[in-house]
């Protein structure tokens, strides 16, 4: 039977320890009970936060104004794919770098490059979680949803799903509710080819070799803890909901209002990141322009700061409230914008508030 509470303070349970009270709290461990929280909500006119590890969400600090339900549902379910493809349905409460442990130890391949990102396995397709050149996209080939417009259980395929960058059609809409992720993996010892330059370089491998699936978990692993994104309760940078800003994409006039702007600010043999995107698009770095935008790693603003390792994380070391951490996030944002001219976007989900 599900749990019910009042007034639960959301800062324990998201990775910024930042957030007010829910004015109802249910804690849902089945699929059952996380439809009937849901659907008692909307039948009630509630508003409604489904919540998992709480690793990319901003809450206010006067909490949520309705119901929170808590998705702790379990269970995993293997089966034969074609050839040397398995397919693997995971819960959505399930948590997400222990399943990629499971995925590395049994020898399948697709996900080893996505080690140590906090969070559940339901948020991993709202976002289309990626990191050292793997997105969950490339190996998602359904997810299972509550659709609270049609009041039924539907399951969206991959195309259905509209996976872009850091994007599907689960975020910024609540018609659905992510009930469990069917994976399709590779039966190999090999990790797929190793795709991000920093990786390859940790492995001492060119771009497009592969290693064993241990190495290439284990060096994800030593390069996210060096950048303060493994969570670990004694490292005050784990405080962070991860990179605060995604990469910015540009348009061929926004790409050369950029160059204009670097030649302008750095010299004009300043090079910036690049990497081509498609329709003529290009993808930059965040966390380059924040740092040449004057904002170094620990760079503070009160009791909240820029990590130390990682200029892409905003983190609350010790008693910040949520209004601290979004004063930051707006220096950061107008800084980049008036020295170069684009605007970031915020990777996290905001709650109550807005940039």
């Amino acid at each position: 039977m599900a749990v019910f509470a009042e007034e639960v303070n959301l800062a324990g349970y998201t990775t910024l320890r930042l957030g007010g009270p829910a004015r109802r709290f249910v804690e849902a461990t089945t699929e059952a009970e996380l439809v009937a929280a849901v659907r008692a909500a909307d039948e009630q006119g509630e508003p409604l936060l489904v919540l998992g590890g709480g690793s990319n969400l901003v809450v206010s600090d006067e909490g949520f104004p309705g119901t929170v339900v808590h998705v702790g549902t379990r269970g995993t379910e293997r089966t034969a794919g074609e050839g040397d493809r398995v397919r693997v349905r995971v819960q959505a409460g399930e948590d997400w770098d222990p399943f990629v442990a499971r995925c590395v130890a049994d020898g399948l391949s697709g996900v080893e490059c996505l080690s140590g990102i906090p969070g559940r396995v339901g948020a991993t397709p709202i976002q289309n979680v990626g990191a050292y050149g793997q997105d969950v996209s490339e190996t998602i080939v359904e997810v299972r949803v509550y659709d609270r417009r049609a009041g039924g259980c539907v399951t969206l395929d991959r195309e259905a799903c509209r996976f872009t960058y850091r994007h599907s059609v689960f975020k910024g809409d609540d018609r659905y509710v992510v009930l469990d992720v069917t994976y399709e993996l590779r039966e190999a010892e090999e990790s797929q080819p190793i795709a991000y330059a920093e990786l390859a370089r940790k492995l001492g491998v060119e771009a497009g070799e592969r290693v064993t699936l241990k190495e290439a978990r284990d060096a994800v692993l030593e390069l996210r803890r060096g950048k303060g994104m493994v969570l670990d309760a004694a490292d005050p940078d784990t405080r962070s909901a991860g990179s605060f800003f995604t990469n910015p994409i540009l348009e061929p006039a926004q790409l050369a209002e950029l160059e204009r702007r670097v030649a302008e600010r750095l010299g004009p043999d300043a090079a910036f990141p690049r990497y081509p995107e498609s329709g003529g698009r290009v993808k930059t770095s965040a966390a380059w322009l924040i740092d040449r935008a004057g904002f170094a790693k620990g760079h503070e603003l009160g009791p909240v700061r820029i990590s130390t390792k990682h200029t892409l994380a905003l983190t609350n070391p010790d008693g910040a409230r949520t209004a601290d951490l979004l004063a930051l996030a707006r220096e950061v944002r107008d800084g980049v914008r008036e020295a170069f001219g684009v605007e970031l976007v915020n990777e996290p989900v905001l709650v109550g508030v807005a940039l």
